[in-house]
């Protein structure tokens, strides 16, 4: 009854989208081929993964979820053979001589002990074959939604970490940039108290110490929010001892993914995975709706002894009794109900096509989308960090120029003002190279084993 299974077309290009100008460079290895071991080199990410695959709650109702579904597939199973039960029973009477038919008061007892099948349904028509194939798809489907999970877990604890770093690396860089302002607002301080500087000068030097200031306690809370959501993916109390010290220049992740053909990609990756099978467990509940139109047999049967004396029960002397009820049940009128459940099967199984046809395609534009920044943002960083290296000269010039008299104070803040973004600038997209290489092995399907 189940129908024929087809699996829906792939809806998605045939290759990952390009970037004019960008040369697609092929990695050595596909990500569902390296474990997130060898792909996080930097040991400190060791750390931290390990403590949140151990003990993160979503990881830990993900297992229980396949607990559960894994029970549900035994109990539709077991229904494919039949039960044995044993059963013994005692009747004990007492007539009185009005009520005994032979006017005097008797006492009766009856022993019975047998064993029995009970309602053991033929399944000539395929529905519990059917709903233990949907048990055991549900039941692959929960494996592969804990993957989702694994995997998704893996890529958020990692660019938890990668932001605390680059945080702390911001914070460290604004607080070396406001002691460097401390330093010429004292500077010319004491210069106008020796009427050599001007209000002017001292007023803009203000500004950007405040400036500084604004963006130190900024980060300072950047810091404390980045370390409460680590913990919280780990799974552990609060404590700082725990985590690892490196900073953002030390950590290395491998960048030799091969980004693979969309069909054999996506459809390795453990949410498209899920996705088919969801689908191929409502495929299944169609065989079951289609079964509930044909007649059921079941078949119930005893066999066993009665006996009017306890301790003869078990013996020669015994009376042997069996019974056998077969019963067949024809549905002739059902109001509806089994048109309804056909058609609401057949419903639930386009949706799933539909769900199965959306996961394709959001899990291509993912692909897609971190391939596009893979080629753009290494040579982004690099552009960076040489505007970071030009802006220091600037500074530097700047400086020289103030101190001989050539230039005024506002040259030298305008290049500090400049270079300090640059560097914050040149900090936030080392991060983004980074993540977007964890985020690559995500979406490629890594971390899923």
């Amino acid at each position: 009854m189940i129908p024929d299974f087809a699996k829906p077309e792939f809806s998605a290009a045939q290759s990952w989208n390009d970037i004019p100008g960008y040369e697609t460079s092929m990695g050595e290895t596909k990500a569902t081929q390296v474990s997130w071991k060898e792909f996080f080199i930097a040991p400190e990410f060791h750390l931290v993964i390990e403590q949140a695959l151990e003990n993160n709650y979503d990881l830990k109702a993900a297992a229980l979820n396949i607990s559960e579904a894994r029970a549900l597939y035994r109990i539709e199973r077991a229904d494919l053979l039949p039960s044995l039960n044993a059963n013994g029973s005692a009747t004990l009477s007492e007539s009185s001589d009005r009520s005994s038919v032979t006017g005097l008061a008797r006492t009766s007892e009856l022993y019975e002990a047998n064993v029995g099948v009970a309602a053991y349904e033929l399944d000539l028509f395929g529905r519990i074959q059917s709903n233990n194939e949907s048990a055991i798809n549900a039941y692959l489907a929960t494996q592969e939604a804990r993957a989702v999970i694994q995997n998704a877990l893996i890529a958020d604890t990692a660019n938890t970490y990668l932001q605390l770093l680059a945080d702390q690396k911001l914070l460290r860089l604004t607080q070396k940039t406001l002691d460097a302002q401390l330093r010429t607002y004292d500077i010319l301080s004491q210069s106008l108290e020796k009427g050599v500087g001007t209000s002017q000068d001292l007023a803009r030097a203000e500004t950007a110490v405040e400036t500084a200031r604004v963006n130190f306690h900024q980060y300072s809370r950047a810091v404390a929010q980045d370390k409460n959501a680590l913990f919280l993916l780990m799974g552990i109390p609060h404590n700082e001892d725990l985590l690892p010290q490196t900073t953002l220049d030390e950590i290395i992740v491998r960048d030799n993914l091969d980004p693979g053909l969309p069909s054999e990609v996506l459809l390795a990756r453990p949410d498209i995975r899920q996705a088919e099978y969801e689908l191929l467990s409502r495929n299944a509940d169609i065989g079951a709706a289609r079964a509930a139109f044909f007649p059921s047999i079941s078949l119930t049967g005893t066999y066993g002894f009665a006996s009017q004396n306890l301790g003869e029960l078990f013996t020669s002397s015994a009376a042997g009794a069996w019974t056998f009820l077969p019963q067949i049940t024809l549905p002739i009128f059902q109001a509806g109900r089994n048109e309804a459940n056909l058609d609401l099967a057949e419903i639930r199984k386009e949706k799933a096509i539909v769900n199965y046809e959306q996961a394709i395609q959001v899990a291509f534009r993912e692909v897609s989308d971190e391939l596009a920044a893979r080629k753009t943002l290494e040579e982004q960083l690099e552009s960076q960090r040489r505007l970071v290296a030009a802006a220091q000269k600037v500074y530097d010039v700047s400086q020289a120029r103030y101190k001989s008299g050539i230039d005024s104070f506002l040259s030298v803040l305008d290049a500090q003002r400049e270079l300090y973004t640059f560097q914050q600038q040149e900090i936030l997209i080392e991060r983004q190279n980074l993540s977007n290489l964890v985020n690559l092995y995500k979406v490629l399907g890594g971390g899923s084993q």
